[in-house]
């Protein structure tokens, strides 16, 4: 984003290689990771340091006790939150510095208050399939981006 930051959240993330993935593609992006919540793991748990590898440096990591804190604390930035309810796609997002996108745990997804806010956006899939694996999901909707705006 041409020196810009993209922030990417993860809102009670439960599987530590997913957040591992995220923050390694974070690292490579130069976007921040914010880790909101109550983790389902360790940030130390060897499954998370192994799949971020040696990126954990490179990344800015914030942990956020809750998302209200968040939204306070950046209250003119764009937040746009992915879930499989929303109508409108991520593609339809005009991506600006200092974006939030927003991402639920990996089994249940966000809350409904975001599921139902008009910045909620999906990715498209086949009909009767559940969800994207989370990581995949990030990777996604943080390089169209980087496709709109460069790193």
């Amino acid at each position: 984003m041409k020196g810009s930051k993209l922030n990417v959240v993860l809102y009670e993330p439960e599987i530590p290689q997913n957040t591992g993935n995220i923050a390694r593609l974070c690292a490579c992006i130069g976007a921040d990771l914010y880790l909101i919540g109550k983790l389902g793991f360790s940030l130390s748990d060897k499954y998370t340091k192994r799949a971020g590898l040696d990126y954990w440096d490179s990344v800015n990591i914030q942990r956020i006790p809750t998302m209200d804190e968040l939204l306070e604390a950046n209250k003119d930035a764009n937040f746009y939150y992915l879930t499989t309810k929303a109508k409108k796609l991520y593609t339809e997002i005009e991506f600006k510095e200092g974006d939030f996108i927003v991402f639920g745990p990996e089994t249940r997804g966000l809350p409904d208050k975001y599921v139902k806010d008009e910045n909620a956006r999906t990715i498209p899939m086949k009909e009767g399939q559940r969800s994207l694996n989370l990581s995949n999901s990030v990777a996604i909707v943080a390089y169209e981006a980087v496709r709109q705006n460069g790193i």
